[in-house]
């Protein structure tokens, strides 16, 4: 079974860190399985790169706002960048010949540059699928931008499968974003994804040694992108707390914003990191957690148990500020809006958080929510691949020969 995975990976590492949590469900429940990654992230073979699976990258591109993309490293227009992307898209089916493509969150790509290679999909008899994560907006504001584009439309047209990556009683988007019964009825809930991708151990992956007669919060940016001034704002509630503090920026970080908050924490006596990989690896170690809302980060935070003050970012999108919001009702974290973020603020949020209970916030979790969402979205993955080419009025094609084969 061959299956090509896209994300066009405009902010943030969620999109591909998904992609990778699914394609080692995949290799592990299918060990012959080959999976392709196309990405535009740049540091991805840090990620952890699963067993049987390539990558194809991209050029990165940057999200400006919703809908409004540039070059993230390469000095040409936009639409360069997405004919580019587009070009190599359609290559990889072409000559990869995958039985499934995934493609998260974003059904066309940006530019409708993953259309042409959806197109060849479906005259080869392919199978396709849709994975979205739990929360994508405000339903105002989405359903808005889905009739701009046509979307409750070409969806269905164009997607066998559209995988949620949560749970319907935390958020239902079929009833919320208006979802066509066509759509509809493609729609599976999967439960939430956790990346448990198998890394290589580096020295430097290890939890700092820190004094053990105080307890240890760790701030982290998730990408980095636009998470500067809660990291700002977390070395100013430090001061004088009484606590081992931990700030990683992340590598999205612009490098004058990264320098900056270095000098600062080491000023302050804070432990800083401009990256970890296997981040996630520390919040079953640490007393408390302060980040932003991102799927990623808050699942597997909830996983570990670990007490979380989440400060979401609500520009350009309020799905991070939605999905805290409907977790906090549920008791699993502390919500700081950031219109209400200061330095004194977030410390009493912190002592907070530091007296809760992380048995009582794992099993509350646990009861609440649905953490096999990697494996179940494999197995719906691994049937969609059974049923490849077996649609009436589908073409199958087969790969061409290599010059120079026997």
């Amino acid at each position: 079974m061959r299956f090509l995975f896209y994300s066009h990976d405009g902010l943030g590492l969620g999109h591909t860190r998904r992609n990778l949590a699914l394609a080692d469900a995949v290799t592990r429940l299918h060990p012959d399985a080959a999976v392709l990654m196309a990405t535009g992230v740049q540091p991805i073979s840090f990620l952890g790169i699963p067993q049987n699976v390539g990558v194809l990258k991209l050029p990165g591109i940057r999200k400006i706002n919703n809908d409004v993309y540039g070059g993230r490293c390469l000095p040409i227009p936009l639409a360069e960048h997405v004919a580019l992307r587009s070009a190599i898209l359609r290559a990889a089916v072409e000559s990869f010949l995958p039985d499934v493509l995934l493609a998260d969150k974003h059904p066309f790509g940006v530019g409708n540059e993953l259309l042409p290679a959806l197109e060849v999909m479906r005259k080869r008899g392919g199978r396709t699928a849709l994975g979205l994560r739990d929360i994508l907006d405000d339903p105002q504001a989405l359903v808005s931008e889905w009739a701009r584009q046509d979307l409750a439309r070409r969806i269905p047209r164009y997607y066998d499968r559209v995988l949620v990556y949560g749970s319907r009683s935390v958020f239902d988007p079929i009833a919320s974003y208006g979802f066509s019964a066509a759509m509809a009825e493609r729609t599976v809930f999967c439960g939430y994804v956790v990346n448990r991708t198998r890394r290589r151990w580096r020295a430097a992956d290890a939890l700092p040694i820190l004094s053990r007669d105080r307890p240890t919060v760790l701030a982290t940016a998730g990408g980095g992108q636009d998470g500067v001034h809660l990291l700002d704002c977390f070395l100013g509630a430090v001061a004088g707390a009484g606590w081992n503090a931990i700030v990683v920026t992340g590598p999205q970080t612009p490098d004058g914003d990264r320098r900056a908050l270095e000098a600062r924490a080491l000023e302050a006596g804070v432990t800083f990191r401009s990256y970890l990989p296997g981040l996630s690896q520390w919040f079953g170690k640490v007393d408390a957690l302060v980040s932003m809302g991102g799927y990623n980060t808050i699942v597997e935070a909830l996983l570990s148990g670990t007490p979380t003050v989440c400060v979401p970012r609500v520009v350009p999108r309020t799905e991070q500020l939605l999905r805290a919001q409907a977790f906090a009702r549920r008791g699993l974290l502390r919500l700081l809006r950031p219109e209400e973020l200061e330095p004194s603020r977030l410390r009493r949020e912190v002592l907070a958080a530091l007296d809760s209970s992380r048995e009582e916030l794992r099993k509350r979790a646990r009861a609440v929510l649905d953490f096999e969402g990697a494996v179940k979205s494999g197995r719906e993955l691994i049937e969609l691949a059974t049923q490849a080419g077996t649609t009436p009025g589908r073409e199958a094609v087969t790969a061409p020969p290599f010059p120079g084969a026997a």
